[in-house]
């Protein structure tokens, strides 16, 4: 017997809808969309059925009606940056328990970073550990392979067998490729396959200069008893004169390891840009985090829409004149046949100001950055520069994030962060949001998922966007607890999560 199903009493929301409705899934797609207030289920469930018998399916197919009460029903969220540490190093995380946090954050894909052990350098690794994934049954999981073999930095022969289907992208994140011949060659493979290159912008000679002053400012932090992930400590007295003095010494080492880093980040960022263009290679810039690296990508972005606009015209110019003498039109070759720039900014890094207490000691890469650099990435977004928001789910265990260990785990929270900082303070509109999560990363990795559409994939979120709760990493599916969110408020909760019309998320 066949089965479709049917979720209604929502608001249907995705980057070009907001209005109460219902949907109807058959076969892992999307077949209609009701629009309108429907609570009555015996109504709609004539409705659907109706719709299902002209498309042949039998009359008495199992349909699952789910009502979920006026919640918002979305397309399910899609991350293009998440480290889940396997194979090698689970227990900081596994499959499975990243696999339950995406799906309990409301994301229906994620793409996973090689900077495991061993580092995911083949098809054949990648491949292998999707199907891993995909037999879990919950959130569609993309495996990146590294730019270079084993990150050494110099062999790129692995990338001539990558198939896109499987490795949409590939990525050295964790770190920069060093040497500029190299990314070269590597991105020139790439845009042979038509993959993007997901960079993570950092001059590997500048970047470990910053290293010893971290170092030196854990080692304050320790003798005080101050934690290394941005969290509040209770017990620890301010007003202290030796803990007044300890703070000032840790401020001062992490604003000088944050000022190189930051050097490290734009001159990346400008080198990977260029090397794009000449390889004619769609980069996609990770965490992007400082007001000159937007400018920088804003930069490209604008040049490449002249330089598309000035074709378009000349086409149209050569067009008329070629119609006016009775010639056959000839298209020329396009501009930067393949060269394109996307960009993502982390939850995180929207958040949260890297130069206040006690954010300035909550470890990651990039670093917090000031206010100035946190107003640029809002603008960013609302001007279109910023295509993604990604979480840069980084979990470690807490020995390791004591040990200095960058980054925090997001899955769990992204939702909710955004939500509260970007439209309950009012500064976009929930579309945007869904825009930002789910239909730009679409577009970009070329998946048939991210809006509310007949046809597209029934990967979907229902969302409560009222909803007030603190963040307890200790309830997190996740392994790495260590977030800067810890114990504060935020409003947005992922209430259920379908896969291909699956209910496998509900939360209780």
């Amino acid at each position: 017997m066949s089965r479709a199903v049917l979720i209604f009493n929502a608001r249907l929301l995705d980057e070009n809808m907001d209005t109460p409705g219902a949907v109807l899934i058959n076969d892992k797609k999307i077949r209609s969309i009701f629009q309108g207030y429907f609570t009555n289920s015996e109504t709609l469930e004539k409705m659907a059925r109706q719709v299902l018998a002209e498309d042949g399916v039998e009359e008495n197919c199992q349909l699952e009606i789910h009502n979920v009460h006026g919640l918002t029903l979305t397309p399910a969220f899609i991350d293009m940056h998440v480290h889940l540490r396997y194979p090698g190093l689970t227990e900081k995380e596994d499959l499975n328990s990243g696999l339950h946090a995406a799906a309990a954050g409301g994301y229906g894909t994620i793409v996973a970073m090689p900077n495991t052990k061993p580092v995911v350098s083949s098809i054949e690794m990648a491949m292998k550990i999707e199907r891993e994934a995909a037999a879990i049954g919950l959130t569609h999981l993309f495996q990146t392979v590294s730019l270079t073999r084993d990150f050494e930095g110099t062999d790129t022969s692995h990338l001539d067998f990558i198939d896109k289907q499987y490795v949409p992208v590939v990525s050295e994140d964790g770190r920069d490729v060093p040497t500029s011949a190299v990314m070269l060659d590597a991105m020139t493979k790439a845009a042979e396959k038509g993959l993007v290159v997901s960079c993570h912008c950092e001059d590997m000679t500048l970047g470990p200069t910053a290293k010893p002053l971290r170092q030196k400012a854990l080692e304050t932090m320790k003798s005080v008893g101050l934690s290394a992930w941005g969290t509040g400590d209770d017990d620890f007295d301010e007003d202290d004169e030796e803990n007044a003095e300890a703070l000032d010494n840790i401020d001062l080492s992490l604003t000088m390891a944050n000022d190189i880093l930051r050097l490290a980040e734009d001159v990346a960022t400008f080198r990977n840009i260029q090397l794009a263009k000449q390889a004619e290679c769609h980069i996609h810039l990770c965490h992007v985090s400082t007001y000159a690296s937007i400018n920088a990508i804003r930069d490209a972005k604008n040049e490449l829409y002249d330089e598309q606009a000035d074709y378009d015209a000349d086409e149209a110019d050569a067009a008329y004149q070629a119609f006016e003498d009775g010639e056959k039109f000839a298209p020329s070759e396009k501009v930067n046949k393949g060269f394109a720039v996307s960009c993502e900014v982390t939850p995180h890094h929207l958040a949260l100001c890297g130069t206040d207490e006690p954010y300035i000691r909550a470890l990651v890469n990039p670093p917090l950055r000031s206010e100035d650099d946190r107003v640029a990435l809002l603008e960013a977004l609302r001007d279109g520069t910023v295509d993604v928001i990604s979480t840069d789910h980084a979990p470690h265990t807490f020995d390791d994030k004591a040990a200095g260990a960058p980054g925090f785990t997001g899955l769990e929270t992204a939702y909710a962060v955004c939500n509260s900082v970007l439209v309950k303070d009012c500064q976009f509109s929930p579309r945007k949001l869904s825009q930002l999560m789910s239909a730009n990363p679409a577009r970009i990795l070329g998946l048939n998922k991210g809006l509310l559409r007949p046809g597209y994939d029934a990967d979907l979120t229902v969302i409560d966007p009222d909803e007030e709760w603190i963040v307890d990493s200790a309830s997190f599916y996740s392994k790495g607890k260590a977030t800067p969110f810890e114990g504060k408020k935020l409003t947005g909760r992922v209430k259920n999560l379908f896969i291909d019309g699956r209910l496998v998320f509900e939360r209780s």
